[in-house]
This record gives structure tokens, sequence and C-alpha cells, in this order.
């Protein structure tokens, strides 16, 4: 498959807790295709995508979505019913990856190491603790640390956790609670069936959450992370090993905890996520220009993918 020039349909926005984020990465995404000469149409979805995208004609969909309904194989489904081609993973790797518990059940059988953990009812929570102090609770299917709170004997949320105190257990009904991790932040970008580097990220202040993750300057990025060399390796070797067995496409970005005091026992994989983040603060990038490839190749490598793939079912 040559490069280009190509129509690309760049489908960003929608209406998940992530939507600002996906706007940011839609917009660098088609601008970086423009710079090197493809035709882009920007879609903001809305209820009326299916026609949208149907009038558009493009030769390919770069799905630029984060949270439901883009991330989560409904978007996905859709596109694989109107004989689409779109960028990144397809229908059942992104029903299973969007969902912790479902992530869990799919690789935990094949050694890959996760926190134990279990599914609770919010309304549960205010009358006892789920797990012993500290520990974390999570949506079951949302990313960017959305709505993660981490639970303390000395926290403020109240013991047990007061109804008014403002969590997660306010906006979903039911959460997943999972042990709480002492140590550091590591993620490892996968690109095709490459893995390519380990990043530590440092928050400021408090945990990597949603404005950690998406305020500029609230978190240092140590990349490639000072680790060990066989934590490094460990890292690469679950993440590639994860997207694999995921079935995942193009890009995928794995993260993990690692609890420095236990070595190669400590370390954690947290989630995988099948539409990593491509705004200027994002991980993939990131990575990738340490490597030497620069955001409009990454882009278009991500998008060459799919189109190389585009003649046999897109599955996984």
């Amino acid at each position: 498959m040559t490069r280009g020039p190509w129509h690309v349909a760049v489908l960003m926005g929608g209406w998940s807790a992530e939507r600002p984020v996906s706007l940011m990465s839609g917009e660098g995404v088609a601008k970086a295709l423009e710079s090197r000469g493809h035709t882009v149409t920007r879609i903001d979805m809305d209820r009326n995508v299916a026609a949208r995208l149907a009038e558009t004609r493009a030769d390919v969909i770069f799905n630029a979505l984060h949270g439901v309904p883009g991330e989560d194989g409904t978007v996905q489904g859709m596109m694989d019913l109107m004989g689409l081609t779109y960028t990144h993973s397809g229908l059942a790797t992104s029903v299973i990856a969007i969902d912790k518990q479902l992530t869990k059940q799919a690789l935990v059988p094949h050694g890959i190491p996760m926190p134990g953990g279990h599914i609770v009812q919010s309304e549960s929570l205010f009358t006892a603790d789920p797990l012993p102090r500290p520990y974390v609770l999570k949506p079951v299917n949302e990313g960017s640390s959305v709505g993660v709170a981490i639970v303390t004997a000395e926290g403020n949320y109240g013991n047990p956790i007061a109804r008014d105190s403002v969590g997660p257990w306010q906006d979903f009904p039911e959460l997943l609670a999972e042990p709480y991790i002492r140590g550091r932040e590591l993620t490892t970008a996968v690109l095709g069936d490459e893995a390519l580097l380990v990043t530590e990220l440092r928050p400021k202040s408090g945990f990597y959450d949603f404005d950690a993750k998406y305020t500029d300057g609230m978190t240092e990025h140590v990349c490639p992370a000072d680790i060990p060399d066989e934590i490094t390796k460990a890292c690469k070797a679950l993440a590639l090993r994860s997207h694999r067995l995921l079935g995942c496409k193009g890009a995928s970005r794995a993260d993990f905890r690692w609890d420095d005091e236990q070595g190669i026992a400590g370390l954690y994989l947290l989630e995988v996520n099948t539409q990593p983040g491509m705004t200027p603060l994002s991980l993939v990038p990131e990575q990738a220009a340490r490597l030497g490839i620069d955001y409009a190749t990454l882009v278009e490598t991500i998008v060459e993918e799919a189109l190389n793939r585009a003649g046999g079912k897109q599955d996984g």
C-alpha cells in the first residue's frame, strides 16, 4: 500500500467524559494528514454519524474517539456493518478491552499479572469496605482514569464511605474494587506488532488521574523510564503479549503499576487502551518520537496498517 494520497475521515468528539481529549486527538491527526497532502474530512460524532460516514465516502476512517461508544465496540460494530475500513481495534477486542473485568478474564489465565479484586455495587460501599484499605475504586468501562478513587485509612471519604462524599459511587451504579498497589506508574506503547518504550509517569501531586494526564505541567514523563533492564523488558513483553492476546490492531497502550520494593514480582498490568490518545501530551506519540518516528509518520503508519488489512475481514 503506497502512502496516498488518501481521503481520511477523522472521527472524533462524541459524548463520553473523554470528549475534549478526543477532539484534541482528532484535530492533531487531521492536521498531520493534511500536512502530508491527504484529504481529510472531520466528523464530530453525533447521532447521525452513520449517515455522515456514508456520505463522506472516505478511503478509511481514523477512529480518534475515546470512551463509550467509540472505544467499546459500538462504533466498530456499526462500521463493520457498513463495510467501512477503520483504524485501531475491531469489535470483539474493543468490547473486551474497555471492560477491565473482561480484560482480566482474557489475560490472567495466560499468565499476565493483574491486580485481584471484584465488582461491587456502589450502594454497598456506604455500609462496609469491599477490601482492606488502601484500595482502588474505578468504573468498569471508562478510560483516562475517569472516576478513579483511592480509598485510604486516613482519607476524607469517611469510614465507611459517606454517601455524600464526592467520588465515582455518585456516577456509577457498580465499580471495580482492586487492592492498591504502591509504587510507580509505567506505560508501554505498541505500534503494529512492536513494543516501543517504557515511560514512567510522575504526577506533581496526587495520582495520575484525568487532570494529571491532560493538563500541561502536572505530570513529568520520564522516557525512557529510569528502571532496571528486567522491568523494561518485562513491560515491553507483557504489553506486546497482551496486545496480541486481545487481538489489538494499530496502536495500543498498556498501563502498569510497579512496586519497586518487590522487584519483578511487583509488576502488574492495569489495563490495555485500544484507542490511545494522540494529543500533544499523549504517550504513544511521545514514545514514537523518541524512536525517530515523527507525529505525521505515526499517523500515516496507523492509517496504512488499517488499509493493508482492508482486503480481509476486520476481525478482533
